[in-house]
């Protein structure tokens, strides 16, 4: 018997809710639950017994079989893929954005749907904000494994970011706090944190939330709301109090392959008939006019000196991504035309390159996971774990400088190479 069985009230309130669907909703509970995995491009590192079927809604994604150690391999944080619960990727497969655009993730920790909106297009800016300090830090952290270089990394309440940039963003995602009964399969002890009065606590918050969110779409943009939540207060209740204080916006149909039409812009993905936890996405689009104007935050570019030093090691380590902005000793690659950031606790701006100490250029983590170096020193599996644990690897005598340490063509990190030892530049607050 499980330790936490579903709670009286929220047995009846889906039965209530599902009617002649109930038995097979609850029958889905003895179901083991999905995992998900997306690529970060089209090699696949894994075992094909790893693999159970495509994602089709999701670019590069496919199931993962709940035997896997995917998340423990090297490759996993060297961010060749990004583990996470499969009917978790429609919202971002549903506000499909498009090159150029400025995106929001308001509530995004721990990442996947930033991880997933940012590989989706050629995004101008995205802005992966979560408003508590240490689900920031772990959502950061996933955006430098990932590799991403455009993004902004905040740690505010989005009352505050509205206050901002209004108008500022073509498309946001409003992934909301929710009560989670999405989650009672996959994480059982959820359910004793859930009682009759969550939902209706839940949805005055994602009110609060939406609320700021409209005010930074600009018109004609479009924005996601979801949940992985079940109930009506927090789904359609929350999307029908919303229309009715905001009448500039209006759902859209959603139709996107691999996942069910929703023509009344409405979807929900339930755990008895589609494979997933299940999730709620609604689509909306806010009606077109004048944008407020937006000012944008000054930047100072990199000194003389430094950006001479810097590419003097971009061109011994074959990169051609150059900073262009300096704050201090450090040097950065960050999107043209940032939104202004007084009073706004900022984690990752940009990608962050490196430091000068002294004379010298020593090259930041975040670089190696995000550049294409063209000086490379491949490890295998006992290598890689050997470095990702911080040891000193043996190299030829002949080499000499920084490499690239990269494991089937992903880089894992920064080595320096002297007299037959590649010293070890892996950070040491992520070995292990």
């Amino acid at each position: 018997m499980c330790d936490f069985p579903l709670p009286a009230a929220f047995i009846k309130q889906m039965r209530s809710l599902m009617q002649e669907d109930a038995d097979a909703f609850f029958a889905s509970y003895q179901e083991p639950s999905l995992r998900g995995i997306r690529f970060r491009d089209q090699r696949i590192m894994l075992p094909q017994a790893d693999l159970t079927g495509v994602i089709p809604y999701a670019r590069n994604g496919y199931y993962l079989s709940a035997a896997s150690q995917a998340g423990s391999l090297p490759l996993h944080e060297a961010g060749a893929y990004y583990i996470q619960e499969p009917s978790a990727m429609a919202a971002a497969a549903v506000l499909q954005p498009r090159d150029g655009d400025k995106v929001l993730d308001l509530c995004a920790a721990p990442g996947g749907k930033s991880t997933q909106l940012a590989m989706a297009a050629n995004l101008h800016l995205l802005v992966s904000n979560e408003p508590i300090p240490n689900r920031a830090q772990i959502l950061s952290r996933n955006i430098e494994r990932m590799g991403i270089g455009n993004a902004l990394v905040t740690c505010a309440y989005p009352d505050q970011l509205a206050a901002a940039w209004p108008g500022y963003f073509d498309k946001i995602l409003v992934d909301a706090p929710c009560s989670g009964e999405g989650m009672f399969r996959r994480h059982p002890e959820t359910r004793a944190e859930w009682d009759e009065n969550a939902p209706r606590r839940c949805h005055e918050r994602q009110m609060e939330i939406l609320h700021a969110a409209a005010n930074m779409l600009r018109p004609g943009g479009r924005m996601v709301f979801s949940t992985c939540t079940f109930n009506n207060i927090e789904n359609e209740g929350t999307v029908q109090a919303f229309l009715s204080e905001f009448p500039e916006f209006h759902l859209l149909p959603i139709r996107v392959s691999g996942l069910p039409e929703a023509p009344d812009g409405m979807l929900h993905l339930w755990p008895h008939r589609f494979p997933g936890e299940g999730h709620f996405v609604a689509l909306l689009e806010k009606e077109d006019g004048k944008a407020p104007s937006v000012s944008s935050h000054p930047l100072s570019s990199p000194q003389k000196n430094a950006l001479t030093t810097y590419q003097s090691f971009a061109k011994q380590i074959g990169c051609e991504i150059l900073p262009n902005r300096q704050q201090g000793d450090r040097l950065y690659r960050v999107p043209e035309d940032l939104p202004p950031l007084n009073g706004i606790r900022v984690l990752r701006m940009g990608l962050h390159l490196g430091e000068m100490r002294g004379k010298k250029f020593f090259p930041d983590h975040a670089l190696a996971l995000a550049a294409d170096c063209g000086r490379t020193y491949e490890v295998d599996d006992q290598q890689a774990m050997a470095y990702q644990h911080g040891d000193t690897l043996d190299c030829n005598e002949m080499l000499s400088g920084f490499y690239a340490i990269t494991h089937q063509g992903f880089c894992l990190g920064f080595g320096k190479a002297s007299n037959g030892q590649m010293k070890n530049h892996y950070p040491k607050g992520l070995r292990k």
